[in-house]
């Protein structure tokens, strides 16, 4: 008997030589025998024709489009990409996740308004663009970090001490200077010499790993030290992250969590990361789960 998924032609948004691009458009070819890693800045969208190509492929006659990264770096270009993407979904190709779910990620302010305004727990947070409002907040937090809109994994963001005001203040100049107009100033934390990422597929919940900090850096981050290791998270870190992700409708989701004594905080939800820290983390092949969940929803129409 033929299996179904072998007459799917599914693309993956990507970046071309990155593991987990590569290693989900593996996971779609081992399924399909069809495998195609779309880079989104090769592409070229015709809206009066109303056709899309990718060096000569038809990216219309595609039956879905995964979204795994859509650059090597957030910025705010990232929401003109996933505005073609949402142009391609309206000429009829299916694509995890919806763009429009997605644009609420990419800009860092987006993200944190929706789950405040749905009363999800986060560290204390102060929007401006005014230079002694922001030097205030990190005096009256006790220590602040400034993180820019667009950025991932740490990139950017700036701790600063409530040293002095002038101090504070000056630092807090250059990082506007630095091309951040409107400030997001967030309470820094005392936290554990770790985080969490919660990941989901289908709004289920798949697993969870710790991301461990390095001995003297601030953060959990890879970049700057850090390591994955295996985490079994309590069902009230489970029920968290899962309101979380479910505000915004995502095929794949992973939530940052991190745990205080002052109970458990959300930071982010990100519908980009996630695969290696869940391969490393948790030994799980999160590539398989999405392959598995996008076959079964376009075989289920």
């Amino acid at each position: 008997m033929t299996d179904p998924a072998s007459s799917l032609r599914i693309g993956v948004v990507g970046v071309p030589g990155r593991w987990s691009s590569e290693r989900l458009a593996d996971a779609i070819a081992e399924r399909t025998g069809f495998r195609l890693l779309v880079d989104l800045s090769e592409i070229a969208i015709d809206l009066d024709r109303r056709d899309a190509t990718l060096q000569g492929i038809d990216l219309r006659e595609l039956d879905g489009l995964i979204v795994k990264k859509i650059d090597r770096n957030y910025s705010w270009s990232n929401l003109d990409r996933l505005e073609m993407l949402r142009f391609l979904q309206g000429m009829g190709v299916r694509i995890f996740s919806r763009p429009e779910r997605l644009m609420g990620l990419i800009d860092r302010l987006s993200c944190t308004v929706t789950m405040r305004t749905a009363g999800i727990p986060m560290p204390e947070t102060l929007i401006t663009e005014r230079v002694e409002r922001a030097a205030e907040a990190v005096m009256a937090f006790e220590g602040a970090v400034l993180k820019p809109l667009y950025s991932t994994k740490a990139r950017g963001m700036r701790v600063l001490e409530p040293t002095s005001l002038e101090r504070v203040m000056s630092q807090v100049q250059a990082f506007q200077a630095e091309g951040n107009p409107v400030m997001y100033v967030q309470k820094r934390l005392q936290l554990s010499d770790r985080d969490l990422a919660v990941a989901f597929v289908g709004g289920k919940y798949l697993a969870t790993y710790a991301r461990v900090r390095a001995k003297g850096a601030w953060d959990t981050t890879t970049q700057a030290g850090g390591h994955y290791e295996p985490h079994t998270p309590t069902p009230q870190i489970i029920e968290l992250a899962e309101r979380a992700q479910a505000l915004f409708g995502l095929d794949f989701a992973s939530v940052d969590i991190a745990e205080t004594r002052h109970g458990a905080y959300v930071f982010e939800v990100s519908a980009f990361g996630g695969f290696r820290g869940l391969a490393d983390g948790a030994g799980i092949d999160a590539a398989s789960y999405v392959a598995d969940h996008v076959i079964g929803e376009l075989r289920d129409g």
